[in-house]
């Protein structure tokens, strides 16, 4: 049985330190670094000590703590269809009233730089922070956003821009794959 100011190891990771605190099943270690740790018993075993050459003797045997590991029943996680694991996470919409909160005084000109910009903005961003996927929501109009993101798009070599997904964004918005360099 281990008791407060016994120096323990955790079983699956490098780490050791001494019990501070043992409370309903859940035992506090404060590491070599200071840190204090929560464990639960079955995940610590009395350390060994190093001053002596002797076989240290453990409070748990390890077929019996591999026996517990086995049988823990794993968690249950929301699974994700294989369609929405690959939907992009990053949306940017690119509608004019989303952008500016007046468009008075504004001429098409300056609107559409305005989403350009926008544009080549959050695709920095997304570059930046590794973010593998995103849309641009541009609407249907008469297609000159689109036609002007695309170009602004193509210049881009590490980028696949298509279609987005039909169902959610209908045709007035465009998916672009960003691929990372490996290098450093």
């Amino acid at each position: 049985m281990m008791k407060i100011g016994d120096r323990v190891e955790t079983i699956d990771d490098d780490l050791s330190g001494e019990i501070i605190n043992i409370s309903d099943g859940t035992i506090t270690i404060e590491d070599d670094d200071g840190f204090e740790l929560q464990f639960e018993a079955n995940e610590l075993m009395l350390s060994r000590n190093k001053s002596s050459l002797r076989s240290a003797v453990f409070d748990s045997d390890i077929e019996e703590v591999k026996r517990e590991k086995e049988s823990k029943k794993r968690k249950n996680v929301s699974t994700v269809k294989p369609k929405e694991r690959h939907a992009p996470k990053f949306e940017v919409d690119l509608h004019i009233h989303n952008l500016t909160e007046s468009t008075k005084n504004m001429t098409n000109f300056d609107m559409l730089n305005l989403q350009l910009d926008t544009a080549r903005g959050q695709l920095e961003f997304a570059i930046r922070k590794r973010i593998p996927k995103m849309v641009f929501i541009h609407g249907v109009g008469e297609g000159v956003l689109k036609q002007e993101l695309e170009t602004l798009l193509s210049r881009y070599n590490n980028i696949q821009f298509y279609d987005a997904d039909f169902k959610t964004y209908g045709i007035g918005a465009t998916e672009v794959r960003i691929f990372q360099n490996v290098e450093a």
